[in-house]
């Protein structure tokens, strides 16, 4: 429903997707793999194959109060996220509400990609997204301390993706 809260879970990494995009960013040869870039502090191949986290054990006890869950895989949050809202409405995320993993960062910059295109091509550091009652979000967040508050559920079809600036401006 509309204004209902959107919570994400951070990711580990790249979890199953963008591997193509990302062997064309930095190559596949093991020169390339092994590079250490500063803002990840380690090769590059081990940013790339970090595991992919299970969200199960964090979500199952809270499974009552949530209203919709979408894992974000390929299609980023931008494909995934509009599965689970209704018709007519849509998510309004504020992506300064939680940190973007450096190896995002490092391949929209590497890859010259538009944020875009980052947005719906990989999860951009939320792997699993939660909708569910406000009234809900504050147990949900005290049960899953590491449910962050992202966006909510607007009268709008799609997703916006804004960043509050700190003067308290939305762009």
């Amino acid at each position: 429903r509309e204004g209902a809260a959107v919570l994400g879970l951070p990711s580990s990494g790249l979890h199953t997707n963008g591997y193509t995009l990302a062997r064309r960013i930095f190559g596949d040869s093991r020169e390339a793999l092994e590079k250490v870039y500063p803002e990840l502090g380690r090769p590059v191949g081990e940013a790339l194959l970090e595991p992919h986290r299970c969200y199960y054990n964090d979500l199952k006890d809270v499974l009552p109060l949530v209203r919709g869950m979408a894992h974000i895989t390929g299609g980023g949050l931008v494909d995934n996220v509009p599965r689970i809202i209704p018709e007519g409405l849509g998510v309004r995320f504020d992506a300064s509400s939680w940190p973007i993993p450096p190896v995002f960062t490092l391949m929209q910059r590497l890859g010259d990609i538009p944020r875009e295109e980052m947005y719906r091509d990989f999860n951009m550091g939320l792997g699993m997204v939660v909708v569910a009652a406000p009234g809900d979000a504050g147990e949900l967040r005290r049960q899953v301390p590491e449910l962050i508050t992202v966006g909510e559920v607007v009268r709008q079809a799609g997703i916006g993706l804004a960043r509050r600036l700190p003067d308290g401006r939305t762009v």
